[in-house]
């Protein structure tokens, strides 16, 4: 088996020279691209890179986003946003919650009061408490496809500015919010420690995507409009059995709060203590991919090419060790994604699917990796050095059928 190569003397004055010039498309984008992009890195170089690179990241949004602590701006979509600031955790230790109000198809100003109403509907003891106001006044006010991107941003400024930590950040949502956190939840796990889910409905939402993703649900017993009771208990079994075939995964508690209806008068609250006692895994052991109507190509350690996803498409990845599996009926191509706290990259990786091996080899670290990583989320706990994509042997034919 061939060794990679490993550069004794990395460049970082060429790096630090891309470092200081302005590239169209963006300093990532260009550095994928450049000629030490695949310079194969030593865990060292490797190391001071990220440092560099993340470093760069932050200077560079605090020199472009001061503006952005209180509207965040996405294609057409402007979403306001208030916070407030509990506890005296140091920078970089505290806890984020994200409380979406309710209201949805209805008037502009009543979905104001909705977001007013969020604003003070509870008080943490430690953290950032953030209520958005969301974009527009539609049924599907939290899941609709910019919302991903809106909240990445916030999520990444929260990071940057507020010295939140990107492992300890909760959603929370009442009635229309409820439904945000139904469907936004399973399809962005890979960002949330745990979230709450409050008087909502889930529409066509599959809990698949909450593997390592801790799921509470409240609703009232007598909250029978669009059957919110009744589909909140279904849920719960759906976790439940999810649960039972899988028992390091699937963490989730579901209260009918009896006597009560729309309103639980504040007897939900306690879904934000339960939420902390949860913090995320970034690169969990084992990750079950189902894409929702709102598609996306990275999830985790894994990633699809944009051109083969495909709405209500699975795909599962296990990790032991050096070793991986994939189980997927619906994708050609995978991605492995890769870094020094999953595996020890200085050694093989084995990647197999239904016992036949897709690669065997040792997956060198380098910029062009990082650079990726940083370039779709601005998280330093998704900051991935390595990557190799695999070929399932899943032809055209067989993926229309599945």
């Amino acid at each position: 088996m061939e060794r990679s190569r490993i550069t004794k003397n990395f460049p970082f004055d060429a790096l630090h020279k891309y470092l200081s010039q302005q590239y169209e498309g963006g300093l990532y984008s260009y550095l994928e691209n450049t000629d030490v992009a695949m310079t194969h890195l030593t865990k060292s170089e490797c190391d001071n890179c990220v440092d560099v690179l993340w470093n760069n990241y932050i200077d560079t949004a605090k020199k472009e986003r001061e503006q952005e602590n209180s509207v965040i701006n996405y294609q057409d979509a402007v979403m306001p946003i208030w916070f407030e600031t509990f506890g005296s955790k140091p920078f970089g230790e505290k806890s984020l919650f994200i409380s979406l109000h309710g209201g949805g198809n209805t008037t502009p100003s009543e979905n104001d009061q909705q977001w007013e109403n969020q604003k003070k509907l509870y008080t943490i003891e430690e953290g950032v408490y953030l209520a958005p106001r969301a974009p527009g006044n539609t049924w599907d006010l939290w899941h609709r496809p910019e919302i991903d991107h809106m909240f990445d941003r916030i999520i990444e400024n929260m990071i940057i500015f507020e010295g939140v930590n990107p492992n300890k950040v909760y959603l929370t949502g009442y009635s229309a919010g409820g439904d945000g956190v139904y469907k936004l939840v399973p399809r962005t796990a890979d960002r949330w420690a745990a979230a709450d889910m409050n008087a909502g409905h889930p529409n066509d939402a599959s809990p698949l995507g909450l593997r390592n993703t801790p799921f509470t649900i409240h609703v009232g017993a007598k909250d029978s409009a669009f059957n919110r009771n009744k589909v909140a208990q279904e849920w719960g079994e759906k976790l439940e059995k999810l649960q039972n075939e899988d028992p390091n995964g699937y963490i989730h508690l579901v209260k009918i709060h009896d006597g009560k209806e729309h309103w639980m008068d504040g007897e939900e609250k306690t879904a934000l203590n339960w939420m902390t006692q949860y913090t995320r895994n970034p690169t969990p052991d084992r990750v079950v991919w189902w894409q929702d109507v709102v598609t996306h190509d990275r999830f985790y350690w894994l990633e699809i090419p944009k051109d083969q996803i495909r709405e209500h498409t699975k795909v599962t990845a296990t990790r032991d060790g050096q070793n991986f599996d994939i189980q997927t009926n619906d994708y050609k191509n995978v991605t492995i994604l890769l870094n020094d706290t999953m595996v020890d990259m200085d050694s093989p990786i084995k990647i197999t699917m239904e016992e036949k091996v897709l690669f065997e080899g040792i997956v060198p670290r380098t910029i062009g990796a990082i650079a990726r990583s940083l370039k779709r989320h601005g998280d330093p706990c998704l900051i991935f050095t390595g990557e190799v994509t695999v070929c399932t042997d899943i032809q055209e034919d067989q993926r229309k059928e599945s």
